[in-house]
């Protein structure tokens, strides 16, 4: 699935250790920009996607992610993991000397 918007939130960084090793995540709010703007949850999985994205507020994006539902110990729970996020915002032009 795709959205595009503006980031309006980022969240604090989670990290932890499962059995593959360390991991970190960071989610995000995003708000899109129509006549009604709806806001949407999403996370980037791994430091070296954070590092890659570098997300901060006002930022406009196109995220491309995938909804997913988990069960864990019999309680369900979603999220909408990023695999690609574009900017949508103009490069800075360069500076001339």
């Amino acid at each position: 699935m795709e959205i595009q918007g503006k980031i309006i939130a980022v969240l604090p960084e989670k990290s932890g250790t499962s059995a593959r090793g360390g991991w970190k995540s960071q989610q995000y709010v995003l708000e899109t920009e129509e006549q009604y703007p709806k806001r949407r949850l999403f996370d980037v999985f791994g430091e070296d996607k954070i590092k890659q994205y570098a997300l901060q507020e006002q930022m406009r994006v196109k995220v491309s992610y995938d909804p997913r539902a988990d069960e864990k110990d019999g309680h369900w729970y979603g999220s909408n993991r990023a695999w690609n996020v574009e900017s949508l915002d103009a490069p800075a032009p360069a500076a001339t000397t």
